[in-house]
């Protein structure tokens, strides 16, 4: 399994996937100061065998943070997550009444989508594991 972490300054999406094209075991957006707390529990729970870090503006002091939690840290290119993450949520949250009009392209989510981009970024490690394993 993978746990995918799209780091922040103020609160960080995460995710847990168990494989390539299956749906997150669990999914949610927790205060950056609670991730390593939450990170300890759901390693409780979940075989996790990697973490899958987003490179984003703070991700070095959450991967400190992370490393104690003694499940290699993998920093992955974030590029473009965020809007790929709005595209999957209206995916699975289908606009209704008249914002089904509107190009999804100019709508924004009603909360916000973090734990979305962590899933992205659980998903792309996972699939350059594959590719690399492939290679091999």
């Amino acid at each position: 399994m993978t746990l995918g972490i799209d780091p922040g300054t103020r609160k960080c999406g995460y995710a847990v996937l168990a494989h390539a094209g299956a749906a997150p075991e669990e999914i949610g957006i927790v205060e950056t100061p609670a991730l390593a707390n939450l990170v300890t529990g759901l390693l409780t729970r979940y075989p996790i065998r990697a973490i899958a870090l987003g490179s984003g503006t703070h991700a070095p002091p959450v991967a400190k943070a992370l490393r104690a939690c003694g499940v290699p840290v993998h920093v992955v290119d974030e590029h473009e997550t965020t809007l790929r993450a709005r595209f999957r949520y209206f995916q699975d949250h289908p606009p209704r009444g008249w914002r089904r009009w509107v190009p999804r392209g100019m709508l924004l989510p009603p909360r916000p989508i973090d734990d979305y981009a962590a899933l992205l970024i659980a998903e792309r490690f996972v699939a350059a594991t594959l590719v690399a394993e492939a290679a091999t």
